[in-house]
């Protein structure tokens, strides 16, 4: 097997794909200390990279700040992206895996799977928008249609939306919320947060069946909603 060209190689990819990911979660410019925290190693690894990816024409980086993706670094991060994102819903719409197990797994097949197997995979789930956990699958033509959310984290108590989108990277987080019923599509209520900036009540579906719940740090951070108006 013939070696990947090294703009496409798995390191490379991982790379433009994690700042491309925090960029869309929007929590502000992103640095090599946020690269390193989502990605899992040193800050000396990722600023040595980030140095790689410059040299590569991939990003844009003012040294001990932030990072940016140029075109050519962002056309590749969202190629990644899209193979990321179907093959999680194929995993669980045609192979029956909980929505709390596929993100490692496409961790891995992003890298090898073929255009032509992503094409049929798309085909078959009917050309999706979403994947599992409420993200955006970028178009062919490399397009990101977002839709305007709220963390969880800053709803105030009267406010209400649906919930479309919860953060992946974090197994347990989606295993909790499978655990208590609580899916997307979910009507959420904030109904009392805790003094100090303390978890949020809130109220999940619509009576008969609705179910209260506190939320705070990770989670209320790593759930989206869109509010009501």
């Amino acid at each position: 097997m013939a070696t990947p060209p090294p703009h496409r190689s798995t390191a490379v990819e991982d790379y433009v794909k994690a700042v491309c990911a925090l960029e869309e979660r929007g929590l502000g410019p992103v640095t090599t200390t946020d690269l390193a925290h989502r990605l899992g190693v040193g800050v000396s690894s990722a600023s040595g990279m980030v140095t790689k990816l410059g040299a590569l024409g991939l990003v844009t980086h003012v040294r001990y700040r932030t990072v940016g993706l140029t075109p050519s670094g962002r056309r590749l991060a969202l190629s990644v992206l899209r193979r990321h994102r179907i093959v999680e819903l194929y995993l669980v719409e045609a192979l029956g895996f909980l929505w709390d197990e596929v993100h490692d797994e496409a961790e891995i097949l992003e890298h090898v799977i073929s255009d032509r197997l992503l094409d049929r995979m798309a085909e078959k789930l009917g050309h999706p928008t979403r994947d599992p956990h409420g993200d955006p699958i970028p178009t062919t033509d490399g397009r990101l249609v977002e839709e305007r959310t709220t963390k969880l984290s800053a709803v105030e108590p009267g406010m209400a939306g649906t919930l479309v989108r919860v953060a992946d990277a974090a197994p347990q987080l989606l295993r909790y919320l499978a655990d208590h019923h609580i899916a997307l599509g979910d009507h959420v209520e904030a109904i009392e947060r805790q003094p100090l900036g303390g978890p949020l009540l809130v109220r999940i579906g619509r009576p008969p069946n609705d179910t209260l719940h506190t939320f705070g740090g990770a989670l209320a951070t790593a759930m989206e909603l869109i509010l009501e108006h």
